[in-house]
């Protein structure tokens, strides 16, 4: 077929298309979003009527995911690292139950924290749940895996989870793909009983997860993408995982004299790991994001040989490139220029004209008067309340966490507080916090911030599109409390007016100031 030019994430959305996927379940998250938009716009997709609806949030996801494999289908679930830990309860679950329909999940890490509140490596996911895992070093291997981690999972009956990080998903190369496989037939499992983790049911499937544990290995040492590439000099040997194989070969020019062990299957292949340790008499390890496997070798010997993020030869945090490969080789590098002082920082601010920028004047205003230290917020584009000119808001850790920190600091005294959300935020995990605070009459104020998208990673729908004030006369919010006004600023008093009113009332709150996207205005107006 027609090679093409795709990015990382693009691949993977080829390949789980020409896999004969039935759906695709995602909440939108750098580096993963474009997979699902680019199945989302595939004609391909379109016309087999793929499942491409994003999910109020990754747990959701999941379990949706789970259900089309338990239905016989071949599922595709996507996330970004810190989505993994929404979706964990699940995650760790489908490793017991077992897989029926191929089912693979793709988890997109980011090194260097360029979109991310952290660097958490979702390999140690892959470990924890006991199941394969599929790490990538380039994009045409993105698509090969992806089309062999649906059949390793119906072959071996568990979830397979493929692993990225943020370079490989957002650079381009050529990808040849493979004619295109039809989608399975709906088929139940076998055993009816097999996804019921009653107790009794759950300890013998683990027992029976357990038992695949030689086959997952089997499989890793049997991979093709799995490799024990000879060298001549044995005073070093090399592992490589994943996009870090790149990273090496780069400074080789393709060839590199030492032998190495390229990983991109888990768990570990054991046999090449021994051969290296045996043959060799210093190990580099090389890997993007934790320390993984060089703590993994620890169950071998030769120790001590053992050089990689742990000993300094690598630094431990940040992603890894071309440049820190060639230090780790004691390789000559050229580090550019100093940056001068004279160029000026330009941190990320909020649109001009953004509804955000209306809310947190009115903010600053009111709260003013109250003293610092109130303001709780949530992941969003709003987050960048948190730099001048506003510096308006004082925590920012999780999707969710703004409604029940705010709760808890009022539990602990200090009234009042406040918590800033968005309106897909809100839909996402906010729900569950804003019931607990209405369940206990907690006086908070929550404002959600509504512009009718999910614009921080491209404006896609929120799941909370025109449902806000029903959701929150649902969770039991007085309707009297709910406040809904234009943040424009010929509207900047009243909005000064009713938060001043809400921050004194006794009870929980929610102000909704909703004015769309600029950005995604313009969008639509173009496509208009």
């Amino acid at each position: 077929m027609q090679r093409q030019l795709l990015l990382g994430v693009e691949a993977i959305a080829q390949g789980a298309i020409d896999s004969g996927i039935s759906g695709v379940y995602a909440y939108p998250g750098t580096p993963s979003t474009e997979i699902t938009e680019y199945i989302q716009t595939s004609k391909e997709a379109i016309a087999r009527n793929i499942h491409r609806a994003w999910a109020a949030n990754e747990k959701t996801a999941m379990e949706s995911a789970l259900g089309m494999s338990y239905a016989g289908k071949r599922a595709l679930v996507c996330m970004k690292h810190v989505g993994m830990n929404v979706a964990a309860d699940c995650f760790m679950n489908a490793a017991v139950t077992g897989a029926n329909g191929g089912l693979l999940i793709i988890a997109a890490d980011d090194p260097s924290m360029h979109s991310s509140q952290n660097e958490q490596d979702s390999r140690a996911y892959g470990k924890f749940a006991l199941i394969p895992t599929l790490e990538p070093s380039n994009q045409q291997e993105a698509y090969e895996m992806t089309r062999y981690g649906f059949a390793l999972s119906e072959t071996v009956g568990s979830p397979v989870l493929l692993r990225i990080t943020t370079r490989l998903a957002h650079s381009r190369a050529g990808v040849t793909p493979s004619d295109g496989l039809p989608e399975n037939h709906l088929h139940l499992p076998e055993n009816k009983r097999q996804f019921v983790l009653l107790p009794a049911i759950a300890r013998k499937r683990y027992k029976l997860l357990l038992e695949k544990q030689a086959d997952f290995v089997r499989a890793s040492e049997q991979s093709p993408f799995n490799q024990y590439l000879d060298g001549e000099d044995k005073s070093l040997g090399i592992i490589a995982c994943g996009i870090a194989y790149n990273y090496l070969m780069e400074n080789f020019n393709g060839k590199c004299q030492y032998p190495v062990v390229k990983i991109s299957q888990y768990p570990l292949p054991r046999k090449m790991i021994k051969r290296l340790l045996r043959e060799c008499k210093q190990i580099l390890v090389l890997e993007e994001g934790y320390p993984i496997v060089e703590e993994m070798l620890k169950g071998y010997p030769g120790l001590e040989n053992i050089m990689g993020r742990l000993d300094g030869t690598l630094p431990r945090d940040g992603e890894l490139n071309p440049d820190l490969v060639a230090k780790a080789l004691c390789f000559p590098t050229t580090e550019g220029a100093p940056v001068p002082e004279i160029v000026t920082p330009r941190p990320p601010a909020l649109c001009t004209g953004c509804s955000h920028r209306d809310v947190y004047k009115a903010l600053n205003e009111v709260i003013s008067t109250y003293g610092e230290g109130r303001v709780f917020s949530d992941i969003g584009c709003y987050t960048l309340g948190a730099l001048p000119p506003f510096e308006s808001i004082n925590s920012c850790v999780d999707m969710g966490a703004s409604i029940t920190m705010a709760k808890g600091a009022c539990d602990a005294g200090l009234f009042p507080t406040v918590a800033v959300i968005g309106d897909s935020t809100f839909t996402h995990s906010g729900m569950t916090g804003l019931l607990d605070a209405v369940n206990e009459k907690t006086p908070i104020t929550v404002i959600i911030s509504d512009n009718e998208s999910i614009s921080m990673t491209g404006g896609q729908e929120s799941s909370a599109l025109g449902r806000i004030e029903s959701i929150c006369k649902g969770i039991g919010v007085e309707p009297e409390h709910i406040r809904v006004l234009l943040p424009v600023p010929k509207n900047h008093e009243e909005l000064c007016k009713i938060i001043r009113e809400e921050l004194e009332y006794k009870g929980v709150s929610v102000i909704i100031p909703r004015r769309v996207c600029i950005q995604k205005a313009a969008r639509d107006s173009k496509k208009k």
